[in-house]
């Protein structure tokens, strides 16, 4: 580069970097592109097969044919394409094909790893929020696992009314005008990162220490779009100071999240104190730009009677909700929504869905 400036030299060097980053970025989005096509792709054939198995079986006897069938098919595929193609591939394909029977709902995000799991869930409903949440929130297949294992579906039913749940069925939230809080709030939330339940007595801090040692998996817990901001916030007065357990920023909210932790049941006093730091919080911490605060009180037990006439009743910020040192059975959540559908017949008269 002899004859050229100092200046000329610098000018060459950021154009240098621009066309590199632009080149690698241009670089890793095809490959990626590429790699979500052709997984899609795969997904698609594998969705094929196992239409074609059901129109090769027919009439027929599943038990005597269907097997034989597959098994003799699976040897010829796995010597020319590999362990892909196993019997028991393939009678996941075969399922696969019976359970999604339009592959125009099926999601390209999605590869085959997440359709298996999918599968295995037996409720059409279920099965549709944990696609979609999956595909739009991009969780892995363990991730996508551990959720339905947690009977993630079970507790956003417990939580929100039903329709709120068919729209989570869909594809386009946006368009069903769904708010951040319909589908990041579960009843009960799960706190099972540690057998805190196994002790003989722990108090407020223990739960705020797991939490802040587990700190990634509750935000996965809490849902979309949170940052931690603080712990034990201070918020000066003229004549005390108060401090808030734990401060999140929501990005999709646009607002700050404080939570409050409690050990046993909610009490009024719980609520109006965290009705005080959501007022306090907004005054003082909210920035233009932001929305208004949201609190959430984390307790072990609510009493319905303290919600129905606390400001918790009809208030767009604050919430209660309990929380879990364990997963529940698929008993007891079942009982939990049929207790909360009771619930609404007996305030309203009829049925709330």
């Amino acid at each position: 580069m002899a004859g050229i400036t100092k200046r000329e030299k610098n000018i060459i060097s950021v154009e240098n970097n621009k066309l590199y980053k632009f080149s690698r970025d241009l670089i890793l989005k095809s490959r990626k592109l590429v790699y979500r096509t052709a997984n899609f792709a795969m997904v698609e054939t594998y969705w094929r097969i196992g239409e074609k198995i059901i129109e090769e079986q027919g009439g027929k006897d599943y038990a005597k044919y269907g097997e034989n069938l597959l098994k003799s098919i699976s040897k010829r595929l796995q010597a020319e394409f590999g362990q892909g193609f196993t019997y028991v591939n393939l009678t996941n394909m075969r399922k696969f094909y019976q359970t999604f029977k339009d592959s125009s709902q099926l999601r390209r995000e999605l590869n085959w790893t997440h359709y298996r799991s999918l599968i295995r869930v037996e409720s059409e409903e279920a099965r549709a929020v944990y696609m979609n949440e999956a595909a739009d929130s991009g969780w892995n297949t363990r991730f996508l696992d551990e959720q339905v294992d947690k009977h993630y579906y079970e507790r956003l039913i417990s939580t929100h009314k039903k329709e709120v749940v068919k729209k989570l069925k869909k594809k386009e939230k946006a368009q069903l005008n769904i708010t951040p809080q319909d589908y990041i709030l579960k009843d009960p939330m799960l706190l099972d990162f540690y057998n805190l339940d196994e002790l003989p007595k722990y108090n407020e801090n223990d739960v705020e220490q797991i939490i802040i040692d587990n700190l990634q998996k509750f935000m996965l817990e809490l849902g979309k779009g949170f940052s931690f901001v603080a712990r034990q916030q201070r918020i000066p007065t003229e004549l005390s100071n108060y401090y808030v357990d734990l401060v999140f920023y929501n990005y999709h909210l646009k607002c700050f999240v404080l939570i409050d932790l409690k050990i046993g049941r909610l009490t009024h006093q719980d609520v109006g104190q965290m009705d005080m730091y959501v007022r306090m919080y907004d005054e003082m911490k909210r920035i233009e730009g932001d929305n208004p605060t949201i609190g959430i009180i984390l307790c072990e037990e609510k009493d319905r009677t303290e919600v129905k006439f606390s400001v918790l009743k009809d208030s767009e910020k604050l919430f209660a909700t309990k929380y879990r040192l364990y997963i529940p059975t698929e008993e007891e959540l079942k009982k939990e929504i049929a207790h909360i559908r009771n619930l609404m017949i007996t305030d309203n008269g009829t049925e709330t869905e």
